[in-house]
């Protein structure tokens, strides 16, 4: 990356690379981040939720101007692909150049929102950038319940013009956002011993594009948990087998790209099971390959277990996550293309010998829609048996189209780049609802490069499209009106 343009992000983007910064552990990015601020000689601190703000006074000639407050949050998703060997507790992402993009080796590479880490630092540094007084707030724990913004202690900050730099579509602003909220189902399991000479195998769902839950949930991606729960229910219709167990997914904010389960039978059921799955994925594949390409569905010999699930047990879980809605759920009525609410199917955890949970995640841009759903889906929980837990949520942001900043930087960007940008409102969530509640009178845009793939070992970023994003931040910085 040392030769990509412009050279001051891709240097600080190429060091946050070496990081380790999953979600809930940020304290060695927060630890590079302080030590940065005291080699620039910039004010550091830090509030209790880990949130970092390092400031810096205006260039010469731009005392007067509003303080900018230039955001991003410092975690990142650690995904990655079955057969690669990586730890993201202390592995560094190793970054890769190919067709104008930048990605990583069979990883999530954490441009989301390395890249906005990396744009804040580099004006943070520069000398000869021309701006106003900044205010760089470093959010923790975004991507697994915004608990930095939650906690984000009022009066921390003082700037009243906000730059979100976490968004994924050069070209387009956005303006507003869909809150979400998790539902959790917990199903008591009932269990009975493996009878002798019952062969066990494991039927596993992978290769699946996955994707980010907010900005990717409309494109029609399979679900890994719903497509093997589909197998597995039809194969129920014909064969006598008893489940062992069913997991997949892996985050609150991703469609699952695999699910696996161990079931167990008769061998001589078995043989007939195995021959009648390979006529059925046959059909499977007609439906799913024009959609998911690498989708691959496996039949291997596993060790058996002690224990099974009871068929009463197995059905009605079956039967719950068949009906069990995973998509979009409604289109806004306001902004034409937008999904307005969504459930995701996002992780079937099989680890506690008591108990099976279902982890999905709701979004909306109204709130009572938003709750609708979660209510849906613990009615249908508490139908099954299952135990409901939801998430505290977080809320949405309201487009406000009278916005100063946004009318700035639409000028900005037209006089840039010849043609005007889109202004958009976007179902994934942000920060910035969270930041409203705190601070009311915040004027506020996002906006960044092409990432494609967030939350995915398919993660990249589009090269072109960073030079943009820069020469568009830096006019904006330009152009912030005076203090009133």
């Amino acid at each position: 990356m040392n030769n990509l343009k412009p050279e001051e992000i891709w240097r600080y983007f190429k060091e946050i690379l070496e990081i380790p910064r999953l979600s809930k552990h940020e304290e060695k990015i927060i630890a590079y981040l302080e030590d940065f601020a005291k080699s620039q000689q910039l004010d550091f601190k830090k509030d209790s939720s880990g949130n970092c703000l390092i400031t810096k006074p205006a260039t010469k000639g731009y005392e007067d101007r509003e303080t900018v407050i230039l955001q991003s949050h410092i975690d990142m998703v650690g995904e990655k692909l079955p057969d690669i060997d990586h730890d993201f507790s202390k592995d560094p992402i190793e970054a890769v150049i190919k067709d104008g993009w930048v990605t990583a080796k069979g990883t999530t590479l954490g441009a989301d929102d390395g890249i906005g880490i990396a744009a804040s630092m580099a004006i943070l540094a520069s000398d000869r950038i021309e701006h106003g007084p900044l205010e760089c707030l470093f959010t923790v724990d975004e991507e697994t319940g915004m608990t930095g913004a939650f906690g984000l202690q009022e009066g921390f900050m003082k700037g009243k013009i906000l730059l979100n730099l976490d968004s994924e579509d050069e070209g387009e602003i956005f303006i507003g956002c869909a809150g979400g909220i998790d539902t959790l189902g917990r199903f008591r399991k009932k269990t009975r011993e493996v009878a002798s000479r019952q062969v066990a195998l494991k039927l596993s769902v992978e290769g699946l594009q996955g994707g980010h839950s907010g900005d990717e949930i409309h494109k029609g991606f399979y679900n890994g948990i719903k497509l093997l729960n589909r197998v597995l229910w039809n194969l129920d219709q014909q064969f006598k087998f008893r489940i062992s167990s069913f997991s997949g997914g892996k985050l609150r904010n991703a469609i699952p790209r695999e699910a696996a389960a161990v079931i167990v039978m008769k061998a001589d059921t078995a043989r007939e099971l195995s021959a009648h799955l390979k006529k059925f994925t046959a059909q499977l594949n007609r439906e799913v390959l024009p959609v998911e390409p690498n989708f691959k569905m496996t039949l291997e010999q596993a060790d058996t277990p002690a224990l099974s699930w009871k068929r009463s047990f197995q059905r009605k879980l079956m039967n719950m996550l068949y009906a069990c809605p995973h998509g979009v759920i409604g289109w806004s009525r306001d902004i034409s293309g937008l999904v307005e609410t969504s459930t995701n199917m996002a992780v079937l955890r099989d680890e506690n010998p008591e108990y099976i949970e279902l982890l999905t995640s709701q979004r909306s841009s109204v709130d009572s829609a938003k709750q609708d759903i979660a209510d849906r889906m613990g009615a249908l929980f508490s139908l099954t048996g299952g135990e409901v837990k939801h998430s505290d949520g977080y809320p949405g942001w309201t487009p406000d189209t009278s916005s100063q900043i946004l009318k700035i930087s639409e000028k900005v960007y037209k006089d840039l780049f010849g043609t005007a940008p889109e202004v958009k409102a976007i179902h994934a969530g942000l920060e910035c609802g969270l930041f409203l509640e705190k601070y009311p009178g915040l004027d506020m845009i996002s906006f960044g490069p092409t990432i494609k793939g967030a939350h995915t070992p398919d993660e990249k970023i589009d090269i072109e499209t960073v030079d943009k994003f820069w020469d568009f931040l830096l006019a904006i910085l330009k152009e912030v009106p005076a203090r009133k």
